[in-house]
Formats: C-alpha cells, structure tokens, sequence
C-alpha cells in the first residue's frame, strides 16, 4: 500500500521518515513518499491518487486550504478550520482530515506535561497553524485563548474559533500567559524568516510559564533559548510533528501508531544532520 506527501517544495519533508518508522514497526507492507505537486495541478494530483490506488495523502504547505476546498468531504475539526493535512482515500471519495491541533495537545501532554483547561494561553499568528492550534486549545477547555496576528482580520477570524475564551490581544498579554505558543515562521532555518524572532518578546516570559514554538528547525529555535533563560519552560515544534504523523497513520490504517519508534526514527536523523524547515 501507498501513501503520499505533497506540497511545493516537499522533498525536505521528514513526513515520509515519520510515515515508514511506523509502517515498519507495525509490520505492515507499506510505503509513503514525497510527490512535488506544481501550483495549479492539484485538480489533476487529487484524482490521480485515487485512481493509483494511494491509502492517502499528507497535505502540507501550500494546499492545505486549497485541498479541503477540494475533497469529497471533510472532518468536522478540518471543515471548522477549513485546512486539511491528512487525505484518506475511502470508496466512496476523498475525505479531508486535520490532525494539527489534536498532535499540538498530545505534545503538550507528552512533552510538558500540560493541560490546557482553565489556562490563560496566547497564540501568535492566525494562519492555518495557528488556527489548529487555537481551535485545540478551545476544545481542551482552555479559560482563554488570546490571538496575536499583523492583519487584523485574520487575527479577529482565528480567536473566533475559540469563541467565548477567544479574543484578539498584544504582546504585553503574554506576561499573564501560562502558555505562549509562536505559531509564525520566524526562526525558521531555511526560511526567509530565519533571521526573525516572533512577536512575542521573550524578555516578558518567566517562570511558571511554558512557551512553545511549533518551528522545529533549528532545535531550540532562539526565541526558545531565550525565553528559557528567562526561566520560562520551553518546548519545540518536534513533538507536534510526531504526533499530528501518528494520527494520519492510525486514520490510514486502523491501528494505534508506535509512535516511540516514530520519534526515534525523527531525532536518529536529526542526529546525522538532517535538517527540514517543514512538515
């Protein structure tokens, strides 16, 4: 059986090495590869993967969007956020999933021991991360979720997705922050934001507090570091990584993910120098 990963560009993807660690470790006769889908053929790779025979799809940037708008039917969470990153590939059609915020929570869990409910938390950012993130977080109880995003708009339409604990906010918010979460590309390596740190001053975070970037290249990112010497507790993008991979796999194939061998087959990699800016 096949799966697949598509985006532009897509061959930096660790998705595959995710995807493979957990076929292998559960015995199963299965492959997942990067396939580069050019701007403006998504119409064309969507049927085709249907037509081959694929299990699925892992979605990542830039048609997690386009793709929901795209497939047959989608899941409640992915029509909510109107992004899709997982395909399942059923008899009866193409059906979008978003596996982003529930792998944000079982890393917050896993990795920091956090719990989400009754927490004030802030999030910097309004783009489809963000907005898995928020949605997450609103649904694991959180008192208040706070959105930090440059348009206006976009920021007001993703606290909206918490709804009564929602609301948009400032940089200065994050000093009453348990949880400060940078749902933006800066400090990304490899990226044009490489050199960037995120909204949020780290100079404003401290002890009791826990921030989390989603970037999980380089690892810590150097806002990460920074907050950290602040006294903050900190945590990288890598676990939500693991985690929103290990809910594909158990939507492709039915069985609980063997998500340590996953984990170990990201951080080996990462130990031969591997690098990739990108799920």
């Amino acid at each position: 059986m096949v799966v697949g990963v598509i985006g532009d560009p897509v061959a930096h993807s660790r998705s595959p090495t995710l995807h493979n660690a957990a076929f292998a470790a559960l015995g199963l006769d299965w492959v997942s590869v990067a396939f580069p889908v050019a701007p403006g053929a998504l119409d064309v790779a969507l049927p085709g993967a249907r037509a081959l025979g694929l299990r699925g799809l892992s979605v990542t940037m830039p048609f997690k969007e386009p793709v929901a708008a795209a497939v047959d039917r989608t899941s409640p969470t992915a029509e909510r956020l109107g992004a899709v990153n997982c395909v399942v590939v059923e008899p009866d059609g193409l059906v979008g999933h978003n596996t982003d915020g529930a792998g944000f929570l079982a890393a917050l869990r896993r990795g920091a021991e956090f719990d989400p409910s009754g927490r004030r938390c802030l999030v910097a950012g309004a783009g489809g991360a963000a907005r898995a993130v928020v949605l997450a977080l609103a649904g694991a109880g959180a008192g208040e979720v706070i959105v930090l995003g440059r348009a206006p708009a976009r920021a007001a339409a993703a606290a909206a997705l918490a709804g009564a604990a929602g609301r948009t906010g400032k940089p200065s918010d994050a000093r009453g922050a348990d949880l400060v979460v940078n749902a933006t590309p800066a400090g990304m390596a490899g990226t044009s934001s490489a050199a960037e740190l995120p909204p949020v001053d780290p100079a404003l975070l401290g002890h009791g507090q826990l921030a989390v970037d989603l970037v999980y290249a380089p690892r810590p990112t150097r806002w990460l570091q920074l907050a950290a010497g602040q006294g903050a507790r900190t945590l990288d993008g890598l676990g939500m990584l693991v985690h929103q991979a290990a809910l594909q796999i158990e939507l492709w194939t039915g069985s609980p993910a063997p998500v340590g061998a996953m984990w170990h087959a990201v951080t080996a990699r990462r130990s031969r120098g591997a690098r990739a800016p990108r799920s």
